[in-house]
């Protein structure tokens, strides 16, 4: 089963990582947005950290713009991602 993910990515931050913003990840990015660099970093950097080969990992739409779709083929869930992600999900107070 894959999980699709909704993706704002900040290209040329000079960091890397993840953090969520409402259902969204945020995701800072070293490598430009040209020819691709960011989106390759983004697909690589997801893959380590969920320890499958960067083949599972896809962006799906949002190739050109900040806001992006990637689908990771593995059996994980969106807890299990921001866990091995290092993010604290808060849960609502209601």
């Amino acid at each position: 089963m894959a999980l699709i993910v909704e993706i704002k990515a900040v290209p040329s931050s000079g960091k890397l990582g993840c953090k969520l913003e409402g259902t969204r990840l945020k995701c800072y990015l070293k490598a430009a947005p040209e020819k691709g660099k960011a989106n390759k970093e983004l697909v690589g950097y997801l893959a380590k950290m969920v320890g499958i080969p960067v083949s599972a990992v896809a962006v799906t739409t949002g190739e050109t713009t900040r806001l992006k779709r990637v689908t990771i083929d593995a059996p994980i869930t969106f807890d299990m991602l921001c866990e091995k992600l290092g993010i604290q999900r808060q849960l609502p107070l209601f």
